[in-house]
């Protein structure tokens, strides 16, 4: 699924691509749709466990997941999505990825490289729920650099 081609509906989310097309090329024939929301349920429950400024520690729904996202491109473009260590279990009704994010803080063009670890619950070939690590210190590195 990577290298989609972009729909029209999808537009906005240009910024965050990579990453989408990383998670979607994870779960592979586990799920049914082409893109990022379109795999994801209409109930999802998506957790960061960790504070990023405005951004909630619970997003619950498909449409206020894709509001979330809509404001992701005004600050961070993403380069690149990689390093991908995929962990089925259960059946594949539970998915463990590891990866990585390249991109540029767009307020003052300092380089963003992120490390991810998402713990992603499959019901009826849809993320029902996602639950988010990362490394704090590399977002608040390239958040805050030149202001220290």
């Amino acid at each position: 699924m990577q290298n989609q081609v972009e729909s029209p509906r999808y537009a906005a989310y240009k910024a965050v691509r990579p990453y989408f097309d990383l998670v979607r090329g994870a779960l592979g024939n586990l799920v049914d749709g082409e893109h990022f929301f379109d795999i994801v349920s209409e109930d999802i429950v998506y957790e960061v466990l960790y504070d990023f400024p405005g951004w909630p520690r619970i997003v619950r729904g498909r449409a206020d997941l894709m509001a979330q996202f809509a404001g992701y491109g005004d600050n961070i473009k993403l380069q690149a999505a990689d390093k991908l260590i995929t962990h089925k279990t259960d059946d594949g009704r539970v998915v463990v990825i590891e990866y990585e994010v390249h991109g540029t803080i767009l307020a003052t063009g300092v380089k963003y490289n992120n490390r991810f670890a998402s713990i992603i619950r499959i019901e009826s070939r849809k993320i029902l729920h996602w639950r988010d690590y990362m490394d704090s210190l590399a977002a608040w590195n390239a958040l805050t650099a030149g202001v220290r």
